[in-house]
């Protein structure tokens, strides 16, 4: 963990993993120059995380949740910047306008908002804008008490790079273990049109969290004269 003092608090509840392995080259193209993509035995993976933020909020203020709880899709991949493992984001939404432009503001990931929908066994969204659709139907099976070192390497990720105009921006968080269960796909409709030539098939793992809480620190730049935190 970072010595220096956190500065945000977030939950993320009630999440589904779709995890697929794709082709390196194909990948390559969405990812920055200055990021090394990490791999798995060998392979590159992405994978789509649908779930509610909740509870949101700078660290001495509490919550609002007109803003701070709203769903939220990410579709990441994995990598690494000097040694260090993280996540990096191909596409970011939110399910709320308000939150979307607060949360864009402050840190500067790439949020756009969608029309999300979800119940306690339906997550759906449509952007109508980029013509991306994600429709799950499922049911939450056994929880997982023995994970795998995929499991740990897919989920256990303690670091955010995220690429604007000037910079490659660094975000440590901290959590306990996601806790995991199994899952049972009833319907799974995933059509984003500029991935289409990077997922082709079926997810080849899936996951279901009730979710963790999360501590986070201020980013930081890295720019042609380091680091700086923000």
């Amino acid at each position: 963990m970072p010595t220096e003092k956190w500065k945000f608090y977030q939950e993320w509840n009630n999440a589904i993993f779709l995890h697929w392995q794709v082709e390196l080259s194909e990948l390559k193209k969405f990812v920055p120059k200055e990021l090394e993509i990490d791999l798995f035995d060998g392979k590159p993976w992405i994978s789509v995380v649908a779930f509610t933020m909740e509870k949101i909020r700078p660290k001495n203020l509490p919550s609002f949740p007109p803003i701070s709880d709203f769903d939220e899709i990410n579709i990441r991949t994995y990598v690494k910047s000097n040694n260090k493992t993280g996540v990096y984001f191909l596409s970011i939404e939110g399910g709320k306008s308000l939150s979307c432009k607060v949360a864009k503001g402050m840190s500067e990931l790439p949020y756009r908002l969608s029309e999300i929908k979800r119940t306690e066994n339906q997550y759906e969204s449509n952007n109508s804008e980029f013509n991306d659709k994600l429709n799950i139907q499922f049911a939450i099976g056994k929880g997982i008490t023995e994970k795998t070192e995929l499991d740990k390497w897919l989920t256990e990720r303690y670091a955010l790079f995220q690429d604007t105009e000037k910079s490659i921006n660094e975000f440590e968080i901290h959590h306990l273990e996601w806790p995991i269960n199994e899952i049972d796909l009833k319907n799974l409709e995933f059509n984003y049109p500029r991935f289409n030539k990077l997922i082709k098939n079926e997810p080849n793992k899936i996951q279901y969290s009730n979710g963790v809480k999360v501590i986070a620190w201020g980013k930081c730049k890295k720019e042609k004269t380091g680091y700086n935190t923000v």
